[in-house]
């Protein structure tokens, strides 16, 4: 499958604002765009004027920078949200936010979701006691999550969970980082997931 192998510190540039791609490089004035807030490029300092469209389009390409999605993957999400109940802009960031590889970065056992998504596939994953390796699975309220035992000396994972609190850990997640587990206790309401998101314009480019 394709994937961005480029530096995560320009998409935040293009995109200008944090979007938390480095995990804890993101917290400090090492970031990028701490100290160049303006896009990447030859042309980046310059100023454009963006259509309703370009708009509508940067904040589709930011929701799929931040998750970590294929164009084709964030409009599977998009058509299953307006075939669901409710307002299509929430109903598509919650199933977003639903996928296995956010809730594992969520419930700080990896800094970012690049990092969640390769420990998922690498088998360090489990789910309901199941190994899961597909960063896609989607959770339900009272999914519990686990680290594999045989993976749990891993530094970085020990790391991560010690920094978690700095990060913060979301009302619908319940933690026991002692005995490296985690449970969905609900799916987040809009309000809960505070993504600097107008999903509105998403809608609204989807729809023409």
């Amino acid at each position: 499958m394709a994937r961005y192998i480029g530096a995560l510190c320009r998409i935040c540039r293009r995109e200008g604002e944090k979007l938390f791609l480095k995990g804890d490089r993101c917290y400090t004035e090492k970031c990028a765009i701490e100290r160049r807030k303006y896009p990447p490029g030859q042309h980046g300092q310059g100023f454009k004027k963006l259509s309703d469209y370009g708009i509508q389009l940067r904040e589709k390409q930011k929701v799929r920078k931040m998750f970590g999605l294929l164009e084709r993957q964030f409009r599977k999400y998009f058509y299953e949200a307006e075939r669901k109940k409710g307002i299509t802009g929430e109903v598509l960031l919650q199933l977003i936010e639903s996928r296995l590889d956010s809730m594992v970065f969520r419930m700080g056992f990896a800094p970012n979701r690049r990092r969640a998504r390769q420990l998922i596939k690498h088998g360090h994953v489990i789910v309901n006691a199941r190994e899961v390796n597909l960063p896609s699975f989607s959770m339900k309220a009272g999914d519990l999550v686990e680290i594999r035992e045989a993976s749990r000396a891993m530094p970085e994972i020990g790391e991560s969970l010690s920094k978690s609190e700095h990060r913060g850990i979301p009302g619908w997640v319940e933690i026991d980082s002692a005995n490296f587990k985690g449970k969905v206790s609900h799916i987040p309401s809009r309000d809960e997931m505070q993504l600097p998101v107008q999903e509105q314009l998403i809608v609204e480019l989807y729809s023409k």
